[in-house]
C-alpha cells in the first residue's frame, strides 16, 4: 500500500512497511514518536519536486479543486503499477480511479497515517530541513490566498483613502493662506480682491505686481483678460491703500509662493487620485465621478466594505448625524449623503433629487460590487447604467402634467351633457360655459363705444326679462284656466241640486255666498222697476 502525501516542496509516495499496523488506529500515533520507529512503519518511495512558485500554486489549486495535475498523474503511472493508493482526499482518490485505474483509499487509518508523516516529515524525507520547508509553505499559503481572492497591487484601495484625505486637508490649507493673502495684502491694495476673484490669479497678480505702482509698468496678459487688466491698472492709480515698506512686500511675494506650490501639488495630488480611482473603481467613478466615489471608500473604510453594504445605506452616507436626529424627532429622514455631489443629482429638478438619488444608490451598489468582486477591469457597466439613469432623468423632467398616475390614456373627453341620456359616465359630464361678452369692461373705450356698449347691453338686458315675463304670464294663464274649471264644475253641481228640490247644507261659507248673490238679485230687480215707471212718465208727457 501507498500513501500520497503533499509538501510545499513536491509530492512525495510512501511505502507502508507494515499494513497490519493500520487495524490498530487508536494506538497509530504512538508508532511516529521517535524518527525510526517511524521509519519502520512507512518508507519514501518516491518523490517529485515542484520547478518553482507557478507550479506549486498550480497544484494546490488544482487539489482544492479535487482534481490531479498532468504531472502528477504522470508520476503516479510511473510509481503504482498495481498498488492501493491512501490518501486525504476521497474525491480526489475518485478522480484518480476514474482517470488511472488506480485504487484508491481513504478511512481513519490513512488519515492517523498522514498525521504521523506530517509531524516526522523532515526526518523521512532526506534532503528537505525545517528552515527550507517553513518559507516555502509561508510562500505557498501567501501565493494560494492572493489567487483564492484575485489579489492585485493594481487594487489596493488604502492609497484612494489616504489620497482623498490629503486633497481635503489641501483644500482647506489652501483656502486659509489663500484669504491670509487677501487680508494681508488687501491693506496695500484693498481694491484688488474686488477685481481679482480667484485665489491662485491673485496670488501670481500679488506676486508679480508687488508695489501697486509697478502696475502700470506690467503685462499681466499671461495672468488676467484685457478687461480686468484695464481696471486693475486703473484703479491701482487711484488706490485708497496705505503704504507698505520692501520687506512686508518680501514676505507677502512668500506666502504666494506657499499658495502657488500648494495649488501645483492639489492638480497633481488630483490626477493621481483620479487615475487610481479608474483603475481600482472604474464603473464607481463612471456613475458618480473620481471623487464622491473616493469619498464614499474612505467613509465606509474599504472598497469591500462598501461592497456589502445595501444601497439604501449607500444614499445617506455621510449623513448618518442627520439620520439619527430624524428618528429621536420623529422627523422625515435625509434623502442623501455624499452621494449628494454627484452629476446626475446635481442635475435633477429639486422635487426630482429624491428619485434619482434613490435611482443612482442602487446603481451605485451594484457598480461597488463589481469593481471589488468582479474579474473585469473595464467601466462597461458602470457607462450603461450611467446612460439609464440619464434617460429615467429626462423621463421625470418631460414627464405629461395632465397624465393621471397609473393610466396610460392621459386626459379623459369632456362631452355635451345630454338630459335624455340616464346611462354612462358622459351624463355627468357637463358642456363648457359661453364665452358671455356683455361682461367684458368698458373702462378704455370713448363715449360713443360707451353708449353703444351700454345700449347692447340694456338689449341682452330686455330680452331676458321679457323671457321672464313671458314665462310669468304663461305660468297665470294656466292657473286662470285650472280656476275656471274648477267654478264650472260647482255650477253644474248647484243647477243639479236646484232642479231636484233639495237643499244642500255644505257650510256656513256657502250658506253666505247663497245670501249675498240672493241680495244681489233683489237690488238689480229694484231698479228695473223705477226704471219702467220713469219710461212711463216721458211717454205720457209726450
Amino acid at each position: 500500500m501507498l500513501v500520497l502525501f503533499e509538501t510545499p516542496a513536491g509530492f512525495a509516495l510512501f511505502k507502508v512497511l507494515d499494513e497490519g499496523k493500520l487495524s490498530k488506529v487508536e494506538g497509530l500515533w504512538q508508532e511516529f514518536n521517535s524518527p525510526d520507529s517511524a521509519r519502520k512503519v512507512v518508507k519514501l518511495k518516491a518523490f517529485s519536486k515542484f520547478e518553482n512558485t507557478s507550479e506549486a500554486l498550480q497544484a494546490a489549486t488544482c487539489l482544492l479543486d479535487s482534481k490531479p495535475t498532468k504531472d502528477l498523474r504522470k508520476f503516479l503511472r510511473t510509481h503504482c503499477d498495481g498498488e492501493t493508493l491512501g490518501v486525504a482526499d476521497s474525491k480526489l482518490g475518485n478522480a484518480i480511479k476514474d482517470k488511472l485505474k488506480i485504487e484508491c483509499v481513504h478511512n481513519n487509518a490513512v488519515m492517523e497515517l498522514m498525521r504521523g508523516v506530517r509531524s516526522q516529515l523532515t526526518e523521512l524525507i532526506s534532503g528537505l530541513a525545517v528552515q527550507d520547508l517553513q518559507p516555502m509553505s509561508l510562500g505557498l499559503s501567501h501565493s494560494l490566498s492572493r489567487y483564492k481572492l484575485k489579489f492585485s497591487a493594481d487594487k489596493v484601495d488604502t492609497m484612494i483613502i489616504q489620497a482623498i484625505g490629503l486633497l481635503d486637508d489641501l483644500d482647506k490649507e489652501l483656502n486659509t493662506y489663500a484669504m491670509r493673502v487677501r487680508e494681508w495684502y488687501g491693506w496695500h491694495f484693498p481694491e484688488l480682491a474686488k477685481i481679482i476673484q480667484d485665489n491662485i490669479q491673485y496670488a501670481k497678480a500679488v506676486k508679480m505686481m508687488g508695489n501697486r505702482t509697478n502696475a502700470a509698468e506690467l503685462d499681466f496678459s499671461e495672468i488676467l483678460t484685457e478687461d480686468v487688466e484695464k481696471e486693475l491698472k486703473e484703479a491701482a492709480m487711484i488706490s485708497m491703500g496705505t503704504e507698505v515698506s520692501d520687506l512686508d512686500l518680501i514676505n507677502i511675494k512668500e506666502l504666494c509662493d506657499q499658495v502657488l506650490s500648494l495649488a501645483e501639488y492639489r492638480a497633481q495630488l488630483y490626477d493621481y487620485l483620479k487615475s487610481r480611482m479608474n483603475t481600482v473603481a472604474p464603473n464607481l467613478t463612471a456613475l458618480v465621478g473620481e471623487l464622491v466615489g473616493a469619498r464614499l471608500i474612505a467613509h465606509g473604510g474599504s472598497l469591500l466594505n462598501l461592497a456589502k453594504q445595501p444601497g439604501s445605506t449607500v444614499q445617506i452616507l455621510g449623513a448618518e448625524k442627520a439620520l439619527f436626529r430624524a428618528l429621536k424627532t420623529k422627523h422625515a429622514t435625509p434623502k442623501y449623503g455624499l452621494i449628494y455631489h454627484a452629476s446626475l443629482i446635481g442635475q435633477a429638478a429639486p422635487k426630482h433629487k429624491g428619485k434619482i438619488s434613490r435611482s443612482l444608490a442602487a446603481k451605485t451598489a451594484l457598480a461597488i460590487r463589481c469593481d471589488a468582486l468582479g474579474d473585469s477591469n473595464d467601466n462597461s457597466m458602470g457607462l450603461e447604467n450611467r446612460a439609464k439613469l440619464e434617460a429615467r432623468l429626462r423621463n421625470l423632467e418631460g414627464k405629461e402634467l395632465g397624465r393621471a398616475a397609473g393610466s396610460a390614456k392621459g386626459k379623459p373627453k369632456i362631452e355635451v351633457y345630454d338630459k335624455d341620456r340616464k346611462k354612462g359616465p358622459g351624463a355627468m359630464i357637463t358642456a363648457a360655459k359661453t364665452y358671455n361678452p356683455a361682461a367684458d369692461s368698458i373702462l378704455g373705450l370713448t363715449a360713443n363705444a360707451e353708449e353703444k356698449a351700454v345700449e347692447e347691453v340694456d338689449v341682452v338686458v330686455g330680452k331676458e326679462k321679457k323671457k321672464k315675463k313671458s314665462e310669468e304670464n304663461g305660468n297665470t294663464e294656466a292657473e286662470g284656466e285650472e280656476s275656471a274649471k274648477k267654478e264650472k264644475k260647482k255650477k253644474k253641481k248647484k243647477q243639479a241640486a236646484e232642479g231636484d228640490g233639495e237643499i244642500v247644507e255644505v257650510g256656513e261659507k256657502k250658506k253666505k255666498k247663497r245670501k249675498h248673490s240672493e241680495e244681489n238679485e233683489e237690488e238689480s230687480e229694484v231698479p228695473s222697476k223705477k226704471e219702467k215707471k220713469k219710461k212711463k212718465k216721458k211717454k205720457s208727457e209726450d
